[in-house]
């Protein structure tokens, strides 16, 4: 489980693969990368950086998703979220 350390982050629209490092959010990869990603809050509780998970397990941190949309890990708030496996697939 990665939950605290390094993982990707494979972005498939854009066709980039990002590493992850502990203490650094995926939004805050992503952007660096220069892929826009709507988002507002940054701490999980607007719901605005919501993405489609396509592949990989999501730790999901935010206040929004119900217990029944974290179960089937196929969304996520890459504002504060982080991954269980080694690599996430997004849809970005």
């Amino acid at each position: 489980m990665n939950v605290e350390g390094d993982f990707e982050v494979v972005l498939a629209k854009s066709g980039l693969t990002l590493p992850i490092v502990a203490g650094q959010s995926i939004l805050e990869a992503v952007e660096a990368a220069g892929v826009d990603a709507p988002h507002s809050c940054i701490s999980g509780i607007c719901g605005a950086c919501e993405t489609r998970v396509l592949d990989g397990l999501p730790d999901h941190q935010d206040d929004i998703l119900t217990a029944e949309e974290r179960q089937r890990n196929d969304l996520m708030m890459i504002c504060c979220s982080r991954s269980r496996t080694a690599q996430l697939v997004l849809d970005l």
